[in-house]
């Protein structure tokens, strides 16, 4: 149950580390702090980057621990980027919400990736030691997505109105706050009286409401591989980017309409997948008297990453279509009105 991690070199580890530290250490400290509003080639740019070394990395584990886990890590990105691209619909809710200046989003998101990415690797860290000791908690993750999926296509939608969590609640009680930003500072003066900026605030939301989304994404990754490697280097990857991202796809956002359809399958397939695997490591008395079930199928993972690829792949297709059709009927009802 362990995965794929004993396989691969604790020096390719301590390496992957550091450089994707120095690609945070650069993003914060150099290109963060010259506010600007990327433009649409330099998002195209960053993401065609950080796509490619994802790749390239995926590759590398190939070189060095194997085919399984490779796939393991190529299958995990890509469900991770898709539920990322979902969380994005909540960015830009709370950047509208407290009316963050354009010019200062992308810091924003830099630092608030940053504090979510701490977040999910401890969160991640604490799941692979109870995955390790209690196989079982593997029916309650399955059951969760299962559940998500089945809101999902529903049409349940929570991310319509950014509402505060605890945290935000609480600092407020506790903590002096402005009304108004001083440029990127988290620290500022009124009156001589020393205020925290809503710069804080936002970067707690961002962060915060990120790990909430970890509730679904990271018992997802763990229906893939059981590696905390892996696990947390396709969280990295699938954040990479995503500031780039949230500025070029901003205004599409709404037109994916079928972005949570494609979502649903994943993560509907993914929970099935869970399932499945604690009925293989059973042990819970109630099923079939506390002795594993061998004669569910197991499914592999290269049928993992098929899903996940054509489910997402056909989604997006599907919306780009419905979004063409949408404009090609606006134009003829214009032409007609004419």
């Amino acid at each position: 149950m362990l995965g794929h991690m004993a396989e691969t070199p604790v020096a390719f580890m301590i390496g992957t580390f550091v450089v994707l530290g120095v690609f945070f250490v650069v993003d914060l400290l150099v290109i963060g702090r010259r506010p600007h509003i990327p433009s649409t080639k330099e998002c195209v740019q960053h993401i065609a980057f950080f796509v490619v070394m994802a790749l390239i990395f995926g590759g590398c584990i190939w070189a060095f621990a194997g085919a399984a886990p490779a796939i393991e890590f190529y299958s995990g990105w890509l469900t991770e980027y898709s539920l990322s691209i979902d969380n994005l619909f909540v960015f830009v809710i709370i950047m509208s919400n407290f009316a963050v200046p354009k010019v200062y989003q992308k810091y924003v998101l830099s630092v608030g990736i940053t504090v979510a990415l701490v977040l999910r690797g401890c969160f991640i860290l604490v799941g692979a030691a109870i995955i390790e000791r209690f196989t079982w908690v593997f029916f309650l993750f399955g059951a969760f997505l299962i559940y998500t999926a089945i809101g999902l296509v529903k049409g349940d939608d929570e991310d319509e109105e950014y509402k505060e969590n605890a945290v935000i609640r609480t600092m407020r009680k506790f903590v002096k706050i402005s009304d108004e930003y001083d440029g990127e500072k988290l620290r500022t003066t009124r009156n001589g009286v020393r205020y925290w900026t809503p710069m804080l605030i936002v970067f707690l939301a961002i962060g915060t409401t990120d790990v909430m989304f970890a509730f679904d994404s990271i018992p997802a990754i763990f229906g893939l591989t059981k590696d905390p490697f892996i696990v947390f280097t396709s969280n990295v990857f699938a954040l990479l980017g995503l500031q780039q991202l949230y500025f070029l796809l901003g205004a599409l956002l709404d037109k994916l309409v079928y972005l949570p359809l494609g979502l649903a399958v994943v993560l509907g397939f993914i929970g099935v997948k869970l399932v499945m695997e604690a009925l293989h490591g059973n042990t819970l008395p109630f099923i079939n008297g506390g002795q594993p079930v061998h004669w569910v199928p197991e499914i592999p993972t290269w049928l993992s990453l098929a899903v996940i690829v054509v489910s997402i792949g056909t989604a997006a297709a599907a919306s780009v279509a419905k979004m063409k059709s949408m404009e090609s009927a606006a134009d003829k009802s214009a032409v007609e009105a004419k």
